[in-house]
């Protein structure tokens, strides 16, 4: 696996060059950009991996931050920050949540970030079609947007807005899972999942709820229907892909 990562932040600050060197310690080729859009468009072939120092006052460059924005989604990379939580909040007010795939906070534990890196580096170098198809389902357009950018690292994610466009999907397409809202508009998740058994060609398709519903009787109208997991949009992102995760490991291990 060649593991190449962009490093966006001033090549004079001690903190970045630090970060770089630990990354080379861990066998990564380190490619340093100045924190400006002219300098990161000036990259010549970019690696699938930006990461992005806030210190030194970068939270502040808002062309920077606004070009970011846009890129990931017309380049497709994953971008990760490094900063402290006041840090990430100044970038936030410019560059929307839903785009990072995840923050690391100073102090850093170096090969705690080095293995998350590789997960994406892995993940490029599959390819869509070496991966899981998940089909996230939600009438919040930030939700799936964000669950989205979570999951991409390691599947391959579908994004419906209702329940009908969800089932017109799966009409032409197959999936491996369904992340389902609960409470949606004109056809709510209990619905949407009724629909689903119902249909010979979608009936075997393993099905979680996703929702911000925790009250008694929404967990009992869900778990009355039988999907595989009931998980709450609260939950820490690593909790909630490790759901996923232990999910698809415990169906290869019955295979």
């Amino acid at each position: 696996m060649i593991k190449r990562v962009l490093l966006i932040g001033n090549e004079k600050s001690f903190m970045a060059n630090a970060v770089a060197k630990g990354l080379e310690h861990e066998n990564y080729e380190v490619i340093h950009a100045e924190p400006s859009q002219t300098a990161v468009v000036a990259v010549a072939d970019k690696p699938s991996v930006y990461l992005l120092y806030l210190g030194d006052h970068v939270a502040d460059r808002t062309e920077l931050l606004q070009y970011l924005d846009e890129a990931v989604d017309t380049e497709r990379f994953f971008l990760y920050l490094i900063g402290t939580p006041e840090e990430f909040e100044k970038a936030y007010k410019v560059l929307p949540k839903n785009k990072i795939t995840d923050e690391f906070v100073r102090p850093l534990d170096i090969k705690m970030v080095a293995k998350e890196l590789d997960a994406a580096v892995l993940s490029s170098e599959m390819g869509e079609e070496g991966k899981k198809k998940i089909l996230v389902v939600d009438d919040d357009g930030t939700m799936l947007r964000m669950i989205r950018t979570w999951l991409s690292v390691k599947y391959q994610v579908y994004m419906a807005s209702s329940g009908k466009i969800a089932l017109s999907f799966l009409a032409e397409n197959q999936v491996d899972l369904i992340l389902l809202d609960y409470e949606m508009p004109v056809m709510n998740g209990p619905e949407v999942f009724r629909a689903l058994r119902e249909n010979p060609e979608t009936m075997d398709i393993p099905v979680m709820f996703l929702t911000a519903r925790n009250d008694k009787d929404s967990v009992i109208t869900a778990a009355s229907l039988g999907p595989e997991k009931y998980l709450l949009k609260t939950m820490p992102k690593a909790k909630l892909i490790g759901s996923i995760d232990g999910f698809f490991v415990g169906q290869s291990l019955k295979k």
